[in-house]
């Protein structure tokens, strides 16, 4: 008896790295798993080991995900457990070299994919009473990331999406958190770069451990964080500073009503 008996999950990139790894970790744990990639043949050699079955979707597309949870539904019931992992980087670190297609590329799996997953998946979590939401960002969502700029675009905007719904789907009794790994032994690091790490005896990340990370988020009480995660370390949330409070006259400082900004995000003074 696994501690996710009887809950549905659907994984999105899940035919390789993290996203297969996390579907191994929760297909031991009892879950049923819906494998989402583009990539058929992956994808279905994926399902087919983690006993669940695959789906076909671009992640950027809000029809997708429209046919995608309907589709879960009609098999399974509902979803519980969503993982909104799929992404890509561009490789270009020169803004005035970036192009329009790359651009457009990145955003549909980094930013659309993981708005419109949870738009979709969060109705079918009501219904069941509540479940867990855990999205792929990375340090270069909470750091200077210059090597790709329109990538830590991306993962910024996942950290913030994160936080700022975490209130809202506390309320559904649903959970929402980001995942923000340091470099990880996948196909998105490439194998030039991963051979040049370990040559230089970098510390890089096995999928596994970031699978259990998203584990323990999925089944945990926290809600609304970036847990960094990086080699020989436990993954650890990460708290942003406040921000100064506006400062008016015969007022130090004050925080806004909390209907426009939480207010245990600025300092009062």
């Amino acid at each position: 008896m696994g501690v996710l008996d009887g809950k549905v999950a659907v994984v999105t990139g899940g035919a390789s790295g993290i996203g297969l790894a996390t579907a191994r970790r929760l297909a031991d744990e009892g879950a049923r798993l819906a494998v989402v990639d583009l990539n058929e043949v992956a994808g279905r050699a994926a399902a087919e080991e983690v006993g669940g079955w695959y789906l076909r979707a671009d992640v950027g597309e809000p029809a997708d995900w429209a046919s995608l949870v309907a589709e879960i539904e009609r098999r399974a019931g509902g979803i519980d457990l969503a993982y909104l992992n799929a992404g890509v980087i561009t490789n270009e670190a020169d803004i005035t070299a970036l192009t329009d297609e790359q651009y457009r590329r990145i955003m549909g799996p980094n930013v659309d994919g993981v708005v419109f997953g949870v738009r979709a998946v969060v109705p079918s979590m009501a219904r069941r009473g509540g479940g867990a939401i855990v999205a792929t960002a990375s340090l270069a969502g909470l750091i200077a990331y210059s090597s790709d700029p329109i990538y830590a675009l991306t993962k910024h905007a996942v950290v913030g999406l994160v936080r700022a719904l975490a209130p809202q789907l506390q309320e559904k009794n649903i959970t929402i958190n980001a995942i923000c790994p340091g470099l990880v032994d996948t196909p998105l690091v490439g194998d030039d770069a991963l051979s040049f790490l370990r040559a230089a005896k970098f510390p890089v990340i096995a999928p596994e451990a970031i699978a259990e990370a998203v584990f323990d988020r999925m089944t945990g009480s926290e809600t609304g964080l970036p847990w960094v995660c990086q080699a020989g370390r436990e993954p650890i949330a990460y708290h942003h500073r406040r921000v100064p409070g506006p400062r008016a006259e015969g007022a130090e400082g004050m925080a806004p009503p909390a209907r426009f900004l939480g207010h245990d995000q600025v300092e009062e003074s």
